[in-house]
């Protein structure tokens, strides 16, 4: 089970999970072919990296957005949907061409969750507010 599902109360749904873009995973493949070239460390490194964005997750729920990191450790940024003040889209030249792009949502005070690399931020975006402000 997820972080994400296991951490629902109660009347809380998952309304969109977020997923990385698949260039997220390229310095992932670069470890991965410098590592069969060399072997040894830079294969750990390869591993290392696979396993810290396949661990990733981030969401947004109808009471909150998370983002949660960590293979066997746990760190989560979460912020109540009441609390979001602006949604902020960043992206790159190279982000705009290949569809992917960081998304800051900012919240009371000095609060700011980060999903960076994430795929269609555009999307992303909307889904958040969408759940935060529903349409009338």
């Amino acid at each position: 089970m997820s972080y994400i599902e296991e951490s629902l109360s109660d009347g809380e749904r998952i309304e969109a999970r977020f997923r990385l873009h698949w260039f997220s995973w390229m310095p992932m493949v670069g470890w991965i072919l410098l590592g069969v070239v060399t072997f040894g460390l830079t294969l750990l490194v390869a591993i290392y990296e696979y396993l810290r964005l396949k661990y990733l997750e981030q969401g947004v729920t109808n009471k909150r957005v998370i983002l949660k990191r960590g293979i066997i450790s746990r760190q989560t940024d979460e912020m109540k949907l009441g609390s979001i003040e602006t949604v902020e889209i960043d992206q790159s030249v190279f982000g705009r061409i290949f569809g992917f792009g960081n998304v800051r949502v900012t919240g009371r005070g000095i609060s700011d969750l980060v999903f960076k690399r994430i795929d269609d931020p555009m999307s992303v975006k909307r889904a958040i507010e969408n759940v935060s402000h529903p349409a009338s």
